[in-house]
Parts: structure tokens; C-alpha cells; sequence
């Protein structure tokens, strides 16, 4: 595929003046403080729902959409934009979304009504579509790919040091300073992101030379994602279902749309045609689909039916990602020496034998089991997810980063909906409307056996999708 002529200055070859490592670093440093900050704040706010209904007088539903809006709005937005930021530059709407992130966490933070923190949210969500779309096509961007890999991994290990340290730092935050202060310091913290992006990362501005966004394109697929992760979460009630078939019904529009538009949001053709970025992309909707509902299985079994309190729960759920944060890094170095189909693949693998070990856990299993299981799933994501997204982002020309990055990001949001879709359907059956406590213990032990066994399953499944995706991908497509 030739090189676009409006390609930006920090993709043609280096030169003079041209930016180096200097810009590579702060791109990278920028991309792994909005990526912990980000993930600090969807984790703490969970610790805080309580909090924040006591506060705001709203109900379990109302607490429910302070988190569901956020996940909707973002995963929906993330192709559009994905799309529109190879169009017309990536670093000016990853400004943007921290500036968005910055402003509606502070906002959030003086909210009045459980309605206005929702639609804060919401925006929030705006926020964080444009970051999560352009934050490492920025970074893969500016980087050699000698050293894609290693700066991959580092940007994924951000975002789940964030994840380990959000109930633990949320927890804090609420006991000492109230809820509120869970928004404030993360959007605060954002400033200097900001600041650093501003100045640091080289801007990719770029005029449109004729490339048109796809507006009804983009109107459709938003439109029909949004109905179908919100169905996700419904999955038990007539409007859910509903809901569901109506996205489902949309999203097939949308892919009878693309093919007939001259500047598509997304090139089907010739992404079918890639099979490295297909496959990679499934591997990953997979993988999030088998792992996501752990920690909420969990973190309900420890505390219902082994008694643990939130803090000690805490503890032995914060071993996962601990050792994701750790592994990512080394695992994104040896992707950039070894074919990601083995590490991403061996990953895989190892997530389903921790899964499996969460299939044996009965009322009095030792907890040594779970802490086992964690481990295991812990080092499996990290060998699998920084090695799959260097082989994404390696498969596309250099522009169409956006949208790679996008998609697979999307997989990630639609993965962990049909994860949590799964749960909530497998813990109505079982437990129904009954209280937690001794007497649901039976009824949720069944149903976190019911979803291991199809989790492990569905990883092995993945693995060898992932072993499929091989390593060739069409000429012209590779950003190396």
C-alpha cells in the first residue's frame, strides 16, 4: 500500500529535525500516566458506589450507571474516533480527551444529583475514547520497531498498575476524604499529562487531502454498539433482549453500509483479507470474554461464602494484577525477538489452566488454590496481551494506527460485557433474588463452577485462534 502524501512528520522516515528519542520518551511517559490514571479511576470508583449512594440519595441502579455509562459511551466512540484521529491527526484528540478526562473529573467531583454525575460520566466516557483510541497509535507511531515491543508492554503495564492500585487507593480516598476526592485526584493528576503531551509529543496535525470521514457510518456503529453493550448487561429482562437484537440488527447494517461507502470508518475488505489482525483481534475478544468476570466471582466468594472483609478480599484479588503489571514490560521486550502467535498463544494456554483451577474451588477450598489461580492468570495475561498488541499494531500501515489501535480496544470492552453478561445471567439462575450470605453460598458456588468451565473452554478456543493468526501478513500492511 503506498504511502499516504498527508502521512504525518513523525511517521516518514527520520531525518533531519525530525523527532527521535527524546519524543519517543515523552509520547511513551504520556501514554503510561494517562493510561494509570485512567485505570486508578475506573477502579476506585467501584469502592465508592456505596459512598457515593448515601451521598446522592440514589438507588442500585442509578450506582450501576455511574459505571455502565462510562463503559458505553467510551467502547462505542472508540472506532469513530479511532477513524477520524488518522484523519486528521492523533495527538490533537489525545490533548483533547485528557483535557475532557481533567475537566469532567473535576466536575464529577462537585456533582449534586446522582442524574448529573451519570451524564458526567457520560462525558467522562468522551474523554476516555479519545485517549484509549490514540494513546498507543501514538506511541507505536514514534517508536522504532525494534523497540515497539518493549514500549508496548510498558504503556500496558500502566494501565494495570492503575487496576491493582484503584480499590486500594479509592478505599483510602473514601475513608479519609470522602468520595469525591476518588474523581478529584485522578483528574488532577491528569494536568501534568496534559502538560506533558502539550509540550513533548510531537503534533501529527494533518490536512484531510480528501479523505472524508465516514459520518453515517460512524452514526450507525455508534448507535448499534451502544444497544448491544447495554443489552449485555440486561440480558435477563424482555427489554434486554430486545435491546440486543435491535444492536445486533444495526450492527449488521452498519456492515452492509461500509461496503457500499467509498471512505469507509473501516476498510472491511481488506481487514478480512488480514488475517494476522483478525485473528489477533478475536484472540483478544476472547481472552477478555474468559478472564473479565473473575474478580467479580471472587470477590463475591471470598467475602459471602469465606467470610473474608473487603480489605483482605482486596489483598488476595490484588495478586492477579500485580503480576500482569510486573510480567507486561518482559513480555513486550521478547515480542519484539519472538513470533507474538507463541507468547501470545503460551498466555492463552496458561489463562485456561488458571481457569480450570477456579473450576475445582468448592466452600472450603484452600485459598491457596485461589491465589494459585490468580497467579497463573496473572502471568498468562501479561504474556499474552503485550506480545497480541504488538502483533496488531505491526500488521496495518503506519496509517491506520488509529483504527488498530481502536479495534482492538473495542474487542477489549466487548469481551469483558459479554464476560459480565455471562455472570450476571449464571448468578440470577443460581442465587436469583436471594440475599448474599450462608444461605446463597450453595447457589453461587454452582454458578461460578457453570462459568469457569465455559471460560476455560472458551480460552482454550482462543488459544488456538491465536496459534492460527500465524505471522505473515499482506504485503504493504506492516508498520515495520
Amino acid at each position: 500500500m503506498p504511502r499516504a502524501q498527508n502521512e504525518p512528520f513523525s511517521e516518514r522516515p527520520k531525518r533531519a529535525g525530525a523527532p527521535g528519542d527524546r519524543a519517543a520518551l515523552a509520547t511513551l511517559i504520556a501514554a503510561s500516566m494517562a493510561g494509570f490514571l485512567g485505570a486508578l479511576a475506573g477502579s476506585s470508583v467501584n469502592v465508592a458506589l456505596p459512598a457515593i449512594g448515601a451521598s446522592l440519595h440514589a438507588d442500585a441502579v442509578s450506582l450501576s450507571w455511574v459505571v455502565t455509562a462510562f463503559l458505553v459511551v467510551s467502547a462505542s466512540l472508540l472506532l469513530p474516533l479511532g477513524s477520524l484521529a488518522d484523519r486528521i491527526g492523533r495527538r490533537r484528540l489525545f490533548v483533547l480527551g485528557l483535557a475532557v478526562s481533567a475537566g469532567t473529573g473535576m466536575a464529577s467531583a462537585a456533582a449534586r444529583s446522582a442524574s448529573g454525575l451519570i451524564a458526567l460520566r457520560a462525558l467522562m466516557g468522551v474523554g476516555g475514547a479519545l485517549q484509549f483510541a490514540t494513546s498507543l497509535a501514538l506511541v507505536v507511531a514514534l517508536t522504532p520497531a525494534a523497540r515497539r515491543g518493549a514500549a508496548i508492554g510498558i504503556a500496558i503495564s500502566s494501565v494495570y498498575v492503575g487496576l491493582a492500585a484503584g480499590p486500594f487507593v479509592g478505599g483510602i480516598l473514601t475513608e479519609m476524604f470522602g468520595w469525591r476526592s476518588v474523581f478529584l485526584v485522578p483528574a488532577a493528576g491528569t494536568l501534568p499529562a496534559l502538560a506533558l503531551a502539550l509540550l513533548g509529543v510531537p503534533d501529527d496535525a494533518r490536512a484531510a487531502n480528501g479523505q472524508r470521514f465516514d459520518v453515517r457510518g460512524a452514526l450507525v456503529y455508534v448507535a448499534g454498539l451502544s444497544f448491544t453493550l447495554f443489552a449485555c448487561s440486561r440480558l435477563t429482562t424482555p427489554s434486554g433482549v430486545a435491546m440486543g437484537v435491535l444492536g445486533v440488527a444495526v450492527l449488521v447494517g452498519f456492515i452492509a453500509l461500509e461496503r457500499r461507502t467509498a471512505q469507509p470508518l473501516i476498510d472491511l475488505r481488506r481487514v478480512l483479507h488480514n488475517r494476522v489482525f483478525v485473528l489477533s483481534n478475536l484472540a483478544a475478544m476472547i481472552h477478555y470474554a474468559a478472564t473479565s468476570a473473575v474478580g467479580y466471582f471472587l470477590s463475591l466468594y471470598l467475602q459471602s461464602v469465606r467470610g473474608l472483609g473487603p480489605r483482605e478480599a482486596g489483598l488476595v484479588l490484588v495478586t492477579q494484577p500485580v503480576f500482569m503489571a510486573l510480567l507486561s514490560p518482559l513480555a513486550g521486550r521478547l515480542s519484539d525477538r519472538v513470533q507474538a502467535r507463541w507468547l501470545a498463544s503460551g498466555g492463552m494456554l496458561l489463562s485456561t489452566l488458571g481457569l480450570w483451577l477456579l473450576v475445582q474451588v468448592e466452600a472450603a477450598t484452600s485459598l491457596a488454590v485461589v491465589v494459585a489461580a490468580l497467579v497463573t492468570l496473572g502471568v498468562g495475561f501479561a504474556m499474552f496481551s503485550s506480545p497480541n498488541t504488538n502483533a496488531v499494531v505491526s500488521s496495518v500501515p503506519r496509517g491506520e494506527l488509529g483504527v488498530a489501535n481502536a479495534v482492538l480496544a473495542t474487542m477489549r470492552n466487548v469481551g469483558q460485557a459479554l464476560s459480565m453478561a455471562s455472570a450476571l445471567l449464571l448468578v440470577s439462575v443460581h442465587v436469583g433474588s436471594q440475599s448474599l450470605g450462608p444461605l446463597a453460598a450453595p447457589g453461587l458456588i454452582d454458578a461460578m463452577g457453570t462459568a469457569f468451565v465455559v471460560f476455560t473452554v472458551a480460552a482454550l478456543l482462543g488459544a488456538l485462534a491465536s496459534l492460527a493468526r500465524g505471522s505473515r501478513v499482506p504485503p504493504g500492511q506492516s508498520t515495520k
